[in-house]
């Protein structure tokens, strides 16, 4: 027999799974001990798995999914006949294209410059097209590398801290606190109007930051982001700024980082057409890089994202690409706006309905997810009570960090009619 040893998670499998380890071949290869460092499962991952033992359970039950942040709504027909038009020219000799720049078709990089950063000095060869803002944040991990510290909002994204793990930025976990050693996390609550008091918080070369927020919807003010970037300029440090909601803002919020002076020095942005142009599945994204962004020893750091690109990526898909150009003119703009509002309209009822049952809410106003405060208790019981007792998805606030306990987002992607019956049932069980 095998004289390996038996991770006390396969112990409580099966006896044919712990079998299997014990018959099965090993090689002589190490595991990644950075993957070793992660943290049960991805959190999404995770909630598919419990909304799946949930239906095992409750086969009759008409679950809503209130809780991943998928869009729901159709893409608009002026966008989807775009793309299909170039995928049919694909089948002509006269439409076939093989291979495209890595970086991007230029005529969606420009139009991307034109719509979303026009007056900012943001010009089409500064904006790498990609298959989607996650896709960047990983590419932007390897381009940073293990040696730099880094910062996050908590409660963020999780892709933020599980990339950083696993590049080897991390350090070790510790338990007591549900953080990671090296890891700065920016403490983003409704008490300090989610915004973290950088007067106490440590230097670190890379700052993760996210608005309007993933999960809080809380977006940046003008004042905040422009402390921002002069924490970021003091201390020598890169802003990665997270920008995908931004077409849910509707105050004066900044929709960029680059709105704030002097932030070209100091911040790279991704953002993507998943949440606004309904692209989750379709997958298309892009990172701001620009000219004026240097490491220590003045090194452009464009030049590096534009090799990590040409390296690991061969282009988003130019039938994609062809409905992002679409999306962006102004009848396809003008299409995509009604679905925002309808989103946004979604949102309102769900904090309309909590804030009747007397709940804390934050967001819903300038993002599509709700944050939910239900004070002294765990956020996982809350989500797996709410799971029970009204077969509502939510996801749990601590899932973006400890920051996130005592707190559920719940998401306003959805047909109008579940939204609907979800707030009754969540009034009648609440």
């Amino acid at each position: 027999m095998s004289s390996r040893s038996v991770p006390l998670a396969l112990l409580l499998q099966p006896k044919q799974t712990w079998l299997r380890f014990f018959l099965s071949h090993s090689t002589e290869v190490p595991r990644n001990v950075n993957m070793e460092s992660l943290q049960s499962g991805y959190l999404f991952p995770e909630i598919s798995m419990r909304e799946s033992e949930h239906i095992r359970k409750h086969p009759d039950a008409r679950l809503i999914r209130l809780g991943i942040g998928d869009t729901t709504q159709p893409i608009p027909d002026i966008i989807t006949s775009a793309m299909a038009e170039h995928a049919f020219a694909l089948s002509t000799v006269k439409g076939y294209k093989g291979y495209g720049a890595e970086q991007g078709n230029m005529a969606l990089r420009t139009a991307i410059a034109d719509k979303f950063y026009k007056d900012m000095g943001i010009e089409g060869d500064e904006i790498f097209i990609s298959d989607g803002a996650q896709s960047d944040i990983s590419r932007l991990q390897m381009l940073l590398g293990s040696n730099v510290t880094v910062a996050v909002q908590d409660p963020s994204f999780p892709a933020y801290i599980d990339t950083s793990v696993i590049v080897g930025q991390a350090g070790k976990f510790l338990k007591e606190t549900g953080k990671y050693r090296n890891i700065v996390y920016m403490n983003c609550r409704p008490e300090n109007n989610f915004f973290p008091d950088l007067s106490t918080t440590s230097r670190t070369d890379i700052i993760f930051f996210c608005s309007p927020n993933n999960p809080t919807g809380h977006a940046a003010t003008w004042q905040q982001l422009k402390k921002l970037v002069e924490f970021a300029k003091a201390n020598g440090s890169i802003i990665v700024y997270d920008s995908a909601y931004a077409a849910y803002i509707t105050d004066p919020s900044p929709r960029s980082i680059y709105e704030i002076p002097g932030a070209r020095e100091v911040a790279i942005e991704i953002s993507s057409f998943s949440k606004f142009a309904g692209f989750t599945g379709v997958r298309l994204g892009w990172t701001v890089v620009p000219e004026e962004l240097r490491y220590s020893n003045g090194y452009p750091v464009i030049k590096d994202f534009n090799r990590i690109v040409c390296t690991c990526f061969n282009g988003a898909s130019n039938i994609v690409q062809a409905g992002g150009l679409a999306c962006l003119s102004p009848d396809g703009f003008q299409a995509l706006r009604t679905v925002i509002d309808y989103y946004k309209e979604n949102a309102k009822i769900i904090v309309d309905a909590f804030q009747s049952l007397g709940l804390k809410v934050n967001g819903g106003k300038n993002a599509p997810y709700v944050w939910v405060q239900f004070p002294g208790s765990s956020s996982w019981d809350v989500f797996a009570e709410i799971l029970e007792k009204t077969h509502i998805l939510t996801i749990p606030g601590s899932g973006f960090g400890p920051g996130g306990n005592e707190h559920i987002r719940v998401s306003a992607f959805g047909h109008r009619e579940y939204i609907s019956e979800a707030c009754r049932r969540l009034k009648n069980f609440l």
